[in-house]
């Protein structure tokens, strides 16, 4: 007894169902954060937004796809970003130019043709690594650039939280709870999952009230069965194909500086977990290119942005199976549930209500996480350029409501607060004297850098 369990390279050893069940695991610990992303999404384009169905192909696609790159090394996982939340929003009301007279279904493809952009940049930094090196290019990125921009991109959606929690602001508190329940008292797999055990439970609560007659604050019904009852149990997920618009691509591209910096403290994490250095084989610049693109073939083909998930960390830690074939088959079961509708349609109905009281905490998390990079990477606010980089990245974050509009030739562009904080952030830091971030030297701050829930693997 009390003796540490031996790490798992070779999941064949444990035999084939064990190797099935792992990797159901994987699946189920990735699925409440991956179908979240669709389903808030679709609440900004007003029911026209992502598809779950999509959505789940492509982060076992994605996920198959970064194994591949990543010489079937990195025992990661792929699921959605909610980095790029802000962004979906934001082209979602995007009302001037060519988007004027848009629906909101036809403005989908020009964020998802972003999505592409930003995932192509991942195949910038990764060849700019490759040639030279990862510390001299962090250095350019410290946490007093991406430690703010993570802040803002949380901060930035708590309107929406609260809009969406005030359908119902009963259901809503019983989502959030029961996530922070499970977050902090959990046990075991139940520990890892609570953003599904908070969707899961308090979707049950609702049934009951739908069930005794209650409805939502402005009278409509709590939970709407129509669409489930027409959808059929088999069939192809609703592809669609990118647009592309510099509006849309200026909206959606800068996020990757966030999301990029995710990538890099999830290896990290896994790296710490599983005790192999994969920052250096297969290399940060092959596990770039493979998140990179699969982030670009989902917005090709109308899905979200993926990112390497943190619960599947956790999950990692928990099991001491390290082995990636589990991972691929979490991949799998991904895709063959992508292929059933009637499931899309029953997560679809989620009230709004509990969507609003997961991302309470959720945009919370993100702003959290982010104050945390900057934390324990020890960035000295004692210094004046420090405190000048990270006062403006906040306020043109948060202040650029609206971004800025203007004109090239005769298209009308628009940059958004999260893409000047960025632009600004970088540029501030680079001229200013006095930056003396060096990546790799601070192990438990690089390892917190991304925008994952439960990402505080050690």
């Amino acid at each position: 007894m009390g003796e540490k369990r031996q790490a798992i390279y070779d999941a064949t050893t444990l035999g084939k169902p064990k190797m099935a069940l792992l990797g159901l695991q994987h699946m189920f610990a990735m699925f409440g954060a991956t179908i979240l992303v669709p389903i808030l999404v679709n609440g900004y384009f007003n029911g026209e937004g992502l598809s779950v169905q999509v959505t789940l192909f492509f982060a076992g696609i994605g996920t198959l796809l970064f194994h591949l790159l990543s010489k079937f090394k990195v025992p990661a996982f792929l699921g959605s970003s909610f980095a790029f939340l802000g962004g979906f929003a934001t082209v979602a009301n995007l009302n001037t130019g060519k988007y004027a007279n848009m629906t909101y279904g036809e403005k989908l493809p020009y964020a998802c043709g972003g999505i592409v952009v930003a995932g192509l940049l991942y195949l910038v930094l990764a060849l700019i690594i490759k040639l030279v090196g990862v510390k001299k290019v962090m250095h350019f990125l410290p946490p007093v650039v991406t430690g703010p921009i993570i802040i803002c991109i949380g901060l930035s959606l708590a309107p929406s939280a609260v809009t969406n929690a005030s359908a119902n602001w009963f259901l809503a508190l019983v989502a959030l709870s029961v996530v922070v329940i499970f977050n902090i008292w959990g046990k075991g797999m139940f520990k890892i999952i609570p953003i599904l055990m908070g969707v899961v439970i308090s979707y049950v609560v609702a049934l009951v009230m739908y069930g005794f007659g209650f409805t939502n604050a402005d009278g409509s019904a709590i939970i709407n069965f129509a669409p489930v009852a027409q959808a059929s149990w088999v069939g192809l997920p609703p592809f669609q194909i990118a647009k592309f618009d510099l509006s849309a691509v200026l909206v959606m591209a800068p996020i990757a500086i966030a999301t990029m910096m995710e990538h890099v403290g999830d290896i990290s994490a896994i790296s710490a977990t599983t005790s192999k250095n994969f920052i250096e084989d297969p290399g940060l610049h092959r596990t770039l290119l493979g998140d990179g693109l699969a982030t670009a073939v989902a917005g090709l083909f109308g899905g979200p942005a993926n990112t390497t998930y943190g619960e599947n960390t956790g999950v990692l830690e928990l099991s001491k199976v390290y082995d990636p074939k589990v991972v691929e088959l979490a991949a799998v079961y991904a895709i063959v549930v992508s292929f059933i509708p009637k499931i899309s349609d029953v997560i679809g109905t989620m009230p709004t209500a509990i969507i609003g009281g997961i991302s309470f905490i959720l945009y919370g998390m993100i702003s959290a996480i982010g104050v945390r990079n900057v934390v324990e990477n020890k960035v000295d606010f004692t210094k004046s350029r420090n405190l000048i980089v990270a006062a403006v990245i906040l306020v043109s974050g948060l202040g650029f409501s609206d971004g800025i509009t203007f004109t090239i030739g005769s298209t009308s562009v628009t940059l958004t607060s999260l893409a000047i904080a960025a632009l600004l952030g970088i540029v501030l830091n680079a001229i200013l004297p006095g930056n003396d971030y060096d990546f790799g030297v601070n192990h438990k701050g690089d390892i917190n850098r991304g925008v994952s829930f439960n990402n505080d693997v050690a």
